[in-house]
């Protein structure tokens, strides 16, 4: 899989699991969806439902990420990043497949 978790990030989605008292088959679902000001946006969440056929897994800093296989085309390549500084805070991506994206940094064209 192409998508890449960083340390820190890994570490508030664990804190975020434990804060929320989520089970252990709770895993990161990493995503893509249509819409948003540049014609995609990303999509974060937790999830149980894992289907072999259409998503790929994997295990990083402790973190499953699970990243369904038509999503992974527009992640690869990315990283997830956690920001936490005066003006904001919260998840980023790193995407090397944009060509264009919108200002406020949650949608883009790939």
């Amino acid at each position: 899989m192409g998508i890449t978790l960083t340390e820190r990030a890994a570490d508030e989605v664990k804190k975020i699991i434990q804060e929320q008292s989520l089970d252990e088959e709770t895993f990161l679902r990493v995503g893509v969806t249509a819409g948003g000001c540049s014609g995609f946006s990303y999509s974060l969440g937790f999830d149980k439902a894992y289907d072999e056929n259409i998503d790929a897994k994997s295990l990083q800093h402790g973190v499953t990420i699970v990243v369904d296989k038509k999503s992974a085309l527009y992640l690869d390549g990315s990283s997830v990043d956690f920001y936490e500084g005066l003006e904001k805070r919260g998840f980023t991506f790193e995407n090397p497949n944009v060509v264009k994206s919108c200002g406020c940094g949650s949608s883009f064209q790939a």
